[in-house]
This record gives structure tokens, sequence and C-alpha cells, in this order.
């Protein structure tokens, strides 16, 4: 090293394919290059060991701000602290490579340094010409496998990813790419990385024709991506593909991701093409990272909003039997299944399972479940648990945390007093008054639903007007998919949160009324199963009477205008541009049980004047 702490030689070392620790470099000079989000936008370094610059090197997108807020400024030193090479070119004179920098520390601000460390020399793109730089014999570079499927420009290399060959390839850690480095401008890649979650099969059916198609998201140190097969792909892949397991993966399309229908930190997709290639990694040197988890116990579910993602891990107390029935709307035979988990926090909750996930589950023997991306939904005032698309479900998973649950179960976790957050609460004969109660008046004096989490409390209420018109929407089909479709009005209906298109579709309620107590009135919302209950019909019932027979759909809302129910409502603030907006929702509806209402009076009326008691 230099006086200046420079690990003189780094970069000609990189160039044959050696790795060295924590090296110590200067940055000379940054180019933005632009991309078409925030994550793609890439920063490229030009850097120096003190004998050779380099310009190939590019900052990882998770470091974007460290170069924006000013840190990797010119001349300053940093230390590499995790970093990979990519081939990014092979041909008879060399090759080249390409150093992502993946974690940093800056030892010195360049404003302190000011000035360019030595008097270094570009870098060349051979290996005989960079052991030269390096003052080194010239001696051959390192054996390296010339199959080039991370290379460009080598016939041989491109041969064997086409066709069925490429059941012949040979995947190595030598040309792996990391996933932040990809970008649909480079075709020739490797991805090593884990999968963190597989989607069941879906299918679809359109004007053009029929399909089916799975996804997985993956990921390595650098960064995360969902890969899709279609088709034959899907049939290819997709029992070989194992979730926590690692895989060798090239040849697939790389497209920019629909951000609304996905959370990976990725502006990039993948979709597998007939030059796919996928392999096992059957030798893994423990540097890709594990999934990570970030459990919730299960009592905290019952403050978790609807909608939420979360990872819990519990055991099955109970599991109750495979239903299987006919969807109403698309006629499709589906398979459900219940599992009650219960973990330390002395709490339960529902799972519901669907298709193999509920065929397959072992209900007799109480498994550790393990859920990653599970989904809280919410129904009469109780949380349950679904797996979506990127959910994982694991079973007895050989980990600490596995292990310590299994053991509390087995030593009196089996026996303990468990309170359940799937539990309805308001409903039935207006009784329960586990929610506060209050009149309207007193929930806009106490300003609830403006904290972060939402508010719930109960309120009796005549129901004054519905919005008849605009009660029911057209949505997608699929079983765990409530999204509003596009009529394409050839007798196609679109959902774009699937990608498909579909010859049906089923109705969804999403009714809007006022209601209102002595004090005032306040618009709630209530959704699909409450509105079936409180209306007594179903969705396609009344969704078919509103566009067929609306004289009959009027009578069927009028039908419930002016009857007082027992509402238990959740309300939150929420910003629509910069304008708040209270959002009330209905949780549950039961009709006026009149004595335990009269005893509720009785008893507020004695707290006030005093009157009555003991």
């Amino acid at each position: 090293m230099s006086s200046h702490g420079l690990t003189v030689g780094f970069l000609a070392e990189i160039m044959q394919g050696n790795e060295l620790e924590n090296p110590v470099v200067q940055i000379l000079g940054s180019k933005r290059i632009a991309g078409s989000g925030e994550q793609s936008e890439r920063f490229r370094l030009l850097i120096s060991d003190g004998k050779s610059l380099y310009s190939y090197a590019m900052l990882g997108t998770q470091l974007n701000d460290l170069h924006r807020q000013g840190k990797l400024q010119e001349y300053a030193i940093i230390r590499i602290d995790r970093y990979t090479t990519s081939v990014v070119n092979r041909n008879e004179k060399g090759e080249k490579r390409v150093l992502i920098i993946v974690d940093v520390t800056v030892l010195k601000e360049g404003s302190l340094v000011g000035e360019k460390i030595g008097n270094p020399q570009p870098m060349t793109d051979t290996p005989s010409q960079a052991a030269a730089a390096s003052g080194g014999p010239d001696k051959p570079a390192p054996s390296r496998p010339m199959d080039t499927l991370g290379g460009a420009g080598n016939n041989a290399g491109n041969r064997s990813m086409s066709g069925n060959s490429t059941q012949n390839a040979s995947l190595t850690d030598s040309l792996t790419h990391p996933i932040s480095s990809l970008s649909p401008y480079q075709n020739k890649w490797v991805i090593k990385a884990r999968v963190m979650s597989k989607s069941g099969i879906r299918t679809w059916s359109n004007a053009k024709g029929e399909g089916k198609l799975f996804s997985m998201d993956v990921m390595d140190e650098s960064g995360e991506i969902r890969v899709t097969a279609f088709k034959e792909q899907c049939d290819r892949y997709y029992s070989m593909i194992e979730v926590d397991k690692v895989y060798f993966i090239s040849k697939c399309q790389l497209k920019p991701a629909n951000k609304q229908y996905t959370s990976l930190k990725n502006d990039y997709e993948m979709t597998m093409t007939n030059d796919t290639v996928v392999q096992e990694c059957k030798e893994t040197d423990g540097s890709l990272p594990e999934i990570q988890y970030n459990f919730v116990p299960i009592s905290q579910i019952a403050n978790m909003e609807p909608n939420a993602m979360i990872d819990v891990i519990g055991v099955c107390k109970q599991a109750g039997e495979v239903v299987q029935f006919t969807a109403r709307t698309s006629g499709r035979e589906l398979k459900k299944r219940e599992v009650t988990l219960v973990d330390s926090s002395n709490a339960s909750v529902e799972l519901t399972l669907w298709g193999e996930d509920a065929q397959n589950f072992p209900a007799s023997a109480n498994p550790v479940v393990q859920l990653k991306g599970a989904r809280v939904s919410e129904f009469g005032g109780g949380k349950t648990l679904g797996l979506v698309g990127g959910s994982m479900m694991k079973l007895n998973p050989d980990s600490e945390v596995g292990h310590k649950v299994r053991g509390w179960y087995e030593n009196g976790g089996s026996d303990a007093s468990i309170s359940s957050v799937s539990a309805r609460t308001g409903a039935g004969g207006g009784g329960g008054f586990n929610t506060e109660w209050l009149t309207f008046q007193e929930a806009k004096d106490r300003n609830l639903g403006s904290g972060d989490k939402p508010d719930y409390f109960q309120v009796k209420a005549m129901i004054h007007t519905i919005k008849s018109a605009n009660a029911v929407y057209k949505a997608c089909p699929q079983t765990d998919c409530n999204k509003k479709v596009i009529d394409q009005e050839n007798g196609q209906f679109r959902c774009e949160k699937c990608n498909a298109e579909f010859p049906n579709f089923k109705y969804r309620l999403l009714v809007n009324m006022l209601i209102g107590d002595w004090t005032s009135n306040r618009w709630v919302t209530v959704f699909t199963e409450l509105a079936e209950e409180m209306l007594g019909k179903t969705s396609q019932e009344i969704g078919s009477s509103l566009e067929f027979q609306k004289e009959e759909a009027e009578k069927l809302f009028g039908s419930i205008s002016f009857k007082s129910f027992v509402f238990k409502l959740r309300t939150k603030v929420e910003y629509f541009g910069e304008q708040p907006r209270n959002k009330t929702s209905a949780v549950s509806a039961a009709p006026v049980n009149h004595k335990q209402y009269n005893a509720l009076l009785i008893k507020s009326i004695q707290e006030l004047t005093g009157v009555g008691k003991n």
C-alpha cells in the first residue's frame, strides 16, 4: 500500500478474476446514467488504486443516496466492503469486466484530500496486459471456462444458449451478474439467485386463446427481481423450482416492471423465453443472503390494517376439512381449508388455504407454519390471513425460531388460554359492545382516525340514504383478485392486475350509505360480505338487478332504508392530494337488541347523574 492507504494493484488483480478483501481506492470522477425510474438510475465511477485507472465501476443502486448526498465526490477515498465483478465482453483479445460496488465506507471526503494520488494509468482489457500493468511477470491469465454465457461476441457461446442445446449448457459462478446490474440493453448474462417465493399456476382465457403462468421472486446480495414463466416454460420449470433454493438463470427477456402489482425494489422484471436456462446451484458458498423474516406476534395482527403484508410463524392447533365448492361467478371448482395458528403471544388466527395448499396440508400433524408475505383480511371485526401471489409458506422450518415455537407448544402452549384475533365482534343481535360506544359528535370531537392507525367505535344509527347507482362493480373472476375489470366490448373483460382477459366477471359490492344518530350524520362504505348480509342477497343477484331490473334493485335497497342497526365502524383520515378526508367503513351491522341497548342507556344515565348507584 502507498502512504495514502490505497490498495495498489487491486484493479489489475480483479482484471484477472482474483479477489482482494476490503480494497481502498480513490474516486476521480463519476457519471450519472439515466434510467426510467429511481431504481434504474445508475452511477458510473472512475476509480484509481494509485497505479491504475478504471472507468467500468458501477455503483449499486442501494448506494445512490450516498452519491446524491455528495459523499462520493471527486478525490474521495473509499474502502470497498463488498463488491462483485462480471464479464461483459470476451473475445480473442481477452475479457472486459465490470466492477459492481455493493457496499462502501467513506474513509476521507474528497474536499479533504483535494488532489489525485499518484500517477495512475488507464487499465487495459486483456489479462496479459493487465498483468503487465501491475508490474508483475508476463504470465498467462487464470483458466476460465469459455462458454461465455455472460459475455458477448463469441459465436460458440451464443449457440450453446439456443434450441435444445440449452439442456447441455453449464452455468457457473465465474460469469454471474448481480441482479442490480441488469438492464434491457444487455442480453448476455447469468444471475445466481435464491428463490424467495413462488406462486401457484394461474390460467387465463381470452380471444387469442388460453394459457397459464407462474411467477417467482428471486434475490441475490445486490437486489431482487420477479421472474414469470408462461405456457411451455411454466410446464418445464414449475415442478423444478423450489422456494429457498439457489439457481443459475440466464436468457430471460427483461422489461419494465409494473409497479402497481409488485413491491420489489427493481424497475425491471423477467419473462422466460424458449432460450431460457435454469440450473440448480447444488454447491453454495454462503455468499447469498438468507431470506429475511420480520415476524409479527399473532396477538398484534388484531391491530393490523386490512391488506397489510406480514410474516408470521405459529403452530397449527387445528385444521378443518377440505371444502370443495363451485364458485358462483366463474363456475370453477374450488378447494378451501381453514387452519388455526397459535403462538407464544397466546393468540390465534385463522389462515385460509386454497387449491393445492389446502389439499396437501398435513392437517393431523400440528406442523409449525412459517409464512412470508401473508395478507391480512378483515371481516366482522376479526382479522384472518391468506396467501397471495408472492406469499411463501414453509412447514416445520429447521431454524432457531421454528424450534422455539415448537418448544413453546409442546411445553404448555397447546393447553394455554388462547384469544382469537379472528373472532367477529359486534355481530349478531346487536350484542357484544366490545368496541367503545360513541355518538358521531363524540367521534368527531375526539378527532378519531387522525392517528397512525385506524380507530374503531360503535354507534346505533339509522340508514338515511343509499347511493344505489354505484353500489356494484364488475371484478376479476379469479378467486384471490377483486380488481375492477375493463369491458373490452368484445365479450372479454380485462384485469390489469392479473394481466389477463376473461369471458366472465364477478359482481362486487361497494355500497355508500348515509347513516345518522341523534347528534350527526356520516357517509360510510359497506363492502361485499357485509352488504350481502344486510340485504339478504348475493352480489350476483344484486348486480344483475341493478343492471337489468333497476326497479327491483331500488326496492331491495329501500327495504333497509330508515332502519336502525348497531354499526361497528372503522375510521381513518386519508389524504387525496393534500386534502385530508375521513374515510369510514362499516365492519359489522347488526339488528338492535333493544333490551341490551336500553340497559346500556340506563347505565350511561346512572354514570352521568349518580342516580341508582349503590
